[in-house]
């Protein structure tokens, strides 16, 4: 049975500006509390309404042992449940992606609408009521195309972050933009690892150098990058074309338009567009990078010919999954408009040679000569925002008071 005051104490234990005690990476315990204080409590970003084009296509996943689906109904509604049949259980629909007219278990063939409604069980009687035995809703949000779940009963707010995402991703036009390619990475490293590995380019100079082609590795903490001269034109030039720059954020989320480096418009080996159809059809697609973050596991960049997505979702206490996914124009066709290869190169060998920095930390931190080690607050500011962050909500969860004051809506 786990021990909740032993968390506790553990909590305690971790000096502010450090890293978390060793039991945080690796104690089944605490992998559990993880997924019942952080990934069924919290927003998360699972994908784009894109990904739903027509009525009954749909997209299943787990959040740690939790089962989901969420589709588009025949009203146009993007809706989410629970993907667990309510006669015993079952899962409805397999991980994956498909289109149905209707959601069928596969063990006893209870039929469900898409808009949860129960319309079919069989051999139950005739005083059964299936109106009593819809499936289970969770909460769903788009915002401009992005989709955001959340699998608790009473959510945090979200229309703070709508307020400011919604203007500065509107003009991609997402929901005519399409899926080309799809990657999931199995990472053996905790969960947390991974993203203070994503939270930082501390690494980035010496450890990505396809990604240091493009993206302005000394970037400083709020993505407002060096002040001088060519920071002032581009924002002048975002501001002529109407293009909202922030950086905005609040206590788990943040949205930053950031140019890229000299002379480069993508984020690709040359620093060249790798799509001839821009997804932001603004200055030949010349528009820097719209960074879009929500904490505990995501991160998005969308550029002026495509979008790149990152989400992580813990399988276990030294196992994480992440999923990344490329967005181009519904129009743009690949062998002509754009080459798969080229267009994914730079996030998926910079993805794969952060697999290995995740699993080389996992395995130091699993030895005896670990110790928590400080942050740098200037090239660490957002893995200390993260771990920050982390420890008010395990503390909000358990309910302990914060050590300091520290929103955690």
């Amino acid at each position: 049975m786990r021990d909740d005051r032993h968390i506790a104490a553990l909590i305690d234990e971790r000096r502010p500006g450090y890293s978390l005690p060793q039991a945080f990476y690796r104690d089944p315990d605490i992998y559990a509390f993880d997924l019942e204080a952080i990934f069924e409590a919290q927003w998360l970003m699972i994908g784009f309404s894109c990904e739903l084009p027509k009525p009954g296509n749909y997209l299943a996943l787990t959040i740690g042992t939790t089962p989901i689906v969420v589709l588009r109904d025949r009203a146009g509604t993007v809706r989410g449940y629970f993907n667990t049949c309510r006669h015993r259980g079952a899962q409805l629909c397999a991980d994956g992606t498909g289109r149905a007219a209707k959601l069928v278990c596969p063990y006893h063939q209870w039929t469900y609408e898409l808009d949860g409604r129960l319309q079919h069980a069989g051999a139950m009687g005739d005083d059964f009521d299936p109106s009593q035995f819809p499936l289970r809703p969770i909460h769903v949000e788009v915002v401009a195309g992005a989709i955001y779940v959340c699998l608790a009963e009473t959510p945090p707010e979200f229309a703070t972050f709508r307020s400011h995402l919604e203007p500065m991703l509107a003009p991609y036009d997402l929901e005519n933009a399409k899926l080309v390619h799809e990657v999931v990475l199995v990472e053996k490293a905790n969960w947390k690892l991974v993203m203070e590995n994503g939270r930082e380019c501390y690494h980035c100079a010496a450890c990505h150098p396809e990604l240091g082609i493009s993206f302005p590795v000394g970037i400083t903490p709020n993505f407002s990058n060096e002040e001088g001269l060519r920071l002032a034109e581009y924002r002048a030039r975002m501001e002529r074309n109407g293009l909202v720059l922030g950086p905005q954020d609040g206590s788990w989320w943040q949205c930053a338009r950031f140019p890229l480096n000299e002379g480069s418009i993508s984020m690709s080996l040359d620093g060249q567009p790798v799509v001839k159809k821009p997804l932001l059809d603004v200055d030949g697609g010349d528009v820097g990078s719209l960074r879009f973050a929500i904490e505990p596991h995501n991160f998005c960049h969308a550029l002026g010919d495509y979008l790149f997505m990152f989400s992580a979702y813990p399988v276990g206490p030294e196992e994480t999954h992440v999923v990344g996914k490329w967005l181009v124009r519904k129009d743009a066709v690949e062998g002509v408009d754009y080459d798969l290869d080229k267009l994914v190169v730079t996030w998926d060998e910079t993805n794969r040679q952060d697999r290995a920095l995740a699993e080389l930390n996992q395995r130091g931190v699993n030895g005896r000569g670990y110790t928590p080690g400080p942050y740098s607050e200037t090239a660490e500011a957002f893995v200390l925002r993260f771990v920050d962050w982390y420890v008010a909500r395990a503390r909000a969860h358990l309910g302990q008071p914060a050590l300091r004051v520290v929103d955690v809506a």
